[in-house]
């Protein structure tokens, strides 16, 4: 099909010709990113999480998808969300976006993505590098339509260097990047962190990085390519383990439950019927650690009187502290310790977090509607006094915003019903 995109818009998606205006001019107390535009490429998970944290303060996102839908919304744990395409992981980072579904091997396709280029203020993906230049939809491509574009790329490697084609996901990255060598515990071996660390470590990059070209367009004028990789972002976050090891030779261990801090009171611990994880770090930690413990006459015990002591008499200590808190249930623990602002909590799970008083009262798991009802999600991980992010909308289902996103572009209904009949939508 040839079918001849419309000479010119009628007008933008969001009702304004030309990329946004910097987010310094918007409206007090709105949120943050209102009136950023963002075409969205991404699938996995690094890449949406990226820009759920900009459409979760006000950025309006426009989520790409194959015409059959992103893979991410089957969900290999619930037939029924799958079926209804609205796997929980997939919402749990495609919340407060638009979806529009495009075969991207089509050239009207990529007219429909030049032309959106023209009018949003940021694109990100996360495919291999070069894939979208071959598609005439990358970089090179695009900035040239839109001189003040940000163009985010996110990979395992970055756009440069020896490992620039190769594949990667979570997996390849954490256990690449040194954090497998330092999780766990020497008899269980290498273990990974029980998320996708470092999925959600590189969004979170790609959103303060994305962020930052943003505000430097405000002084500048200019956009530019932003490139992020996994792997870069993996070792920014373990900075701390990276200089040990750069400065003093030091390579960090397996630690087990142990804090980074080293400190023999900052692990778990057994207790009555479960464990409970101390944080006691100070010395004035310590000493309400002892009191709490009912063990005031070790208060000036030569062999706890500071951290070196502690450590070099780890063993006894351990057994000092698992034998007082036998006695009384995890949780009783916590609170009793809590109470003497001793640092610690028994292990909880997530069905039992989501609803903490705290958690509750902060607002951060938040309600999200769909065709088969309301669901909960959580949403940003700060609040503002001005403007404060949060889940808006119901989320959407596969390309359900496709028609008008292109009627905003000025596609009229003929050319749109085209559209679909050939595949291109």
């Amino acid at each position: 099909m040839n079918q001849a995109p419309p000479s010119a818009p009628s007008q933008a998606f969001s009702g304004s010709s030309g990329p946004a205006a910097s987010p310094a001019h918007s409206e007090p107390g709105s949120k943050p990113f209102a009136g950023v535009r963002v075409l969205d490429f991404t699938h996995f998970l690094a890449g949406p999480f990226s820009t759920f944290q900009l459409a979760l303060q006000g950025a309006e996102v426009i989520k790409v998808e194959p015409v059959s839908g992103d893979a991410m919304r089957l969900s290999p744990i619930s037939r029924e969300w799958s079926e209804r395409q609205l796997g929980p992981a997939w919402m749990a980072v495609n919340a407060n976006k638009r979806s529009i579904s495009l075969d991207l091997g089509k050239p009207e396709a990529v007219e429909i993505v030049n032309r959106l280029a023209a009018e949003v203020d940021i694109v990100c993906e996360n495919f291999r590098p070069g894939v979208l230049e071959r598609k005439g939809i990358g970089w090179s491509q695009l900035s040239k339509i839109n001189p003040r574009l940000i163009y985010c790329g996110i990979s395992g490697f970055g756009s440069t260097g020896p490992e620039r084609g190769t594949a990667s996901f979570d997996g390849k990255i954490q256990a690449m990047s040194g954090l497998m060598s330092i999780t766990g515990d020497e008899r269980g071996g290498p273990m990974r962190a029980g998320f996708a660390l470092a999925d959600i470590t590189t969004g979170m990059t790609a959103a303060f990085a994305m962020a930052s070209a943003l505000y430097q367009r405000t002084h500048t004028g200019r956009g530019q390519f932003v490139d992020v990789a996994m792997l870069d972002a993996m070792l920014n976050f373990m900075a701390p383990q990276v200089a040990e090891y750069t400065v003093m030779q030091y390579m960090h261990p397996q630690y087990g439950n142990r804090s980074t801090s080293r400190k023999p009171t900052a692990d778990r611990f057994a207790c009555g019927d479960g464990h409970i994880v101390l944080a006691v770090l100070t010395d004035k930690q310590f000493d309400n650690l002892l009191r709490a413990l009912g063990r005031s006459d070790l208060l000036g015990d030569p062999r706890f009187s500071d951290w070196f002591t502690r450590t070099e008499n780890e063993v006894e200590l351990r057994r000092i502290i698992e034998s007082a808190m036998q006695d009384g249930s995890a949780k009783d623990w916590e609170q009793r310790l809590t109470a003497a602002d001793v640092p610690c909590a028994t292990v909880w799970k997530i069905s039992e977090i989501v609803n903490h008083p705290q958690v509750v009262h902060r607002g951060l798991v938040q309600p999200a509607q769909t065709p088969y009802g309301e669901v909960r999600l959580a949403g940003a991980g700060f609040r503002m006094a001005h403007g404060n992010g949060g889940i808006e909308g119901p989320v959407a289902t596969p390309g359900c915003d496709t028609a008008s996103v292109l009627g905003s572009l000025g596609y009229d209904s003929a050319q749109i019903a085209s559209l679909k009949a050939s595949g291109v939508i």
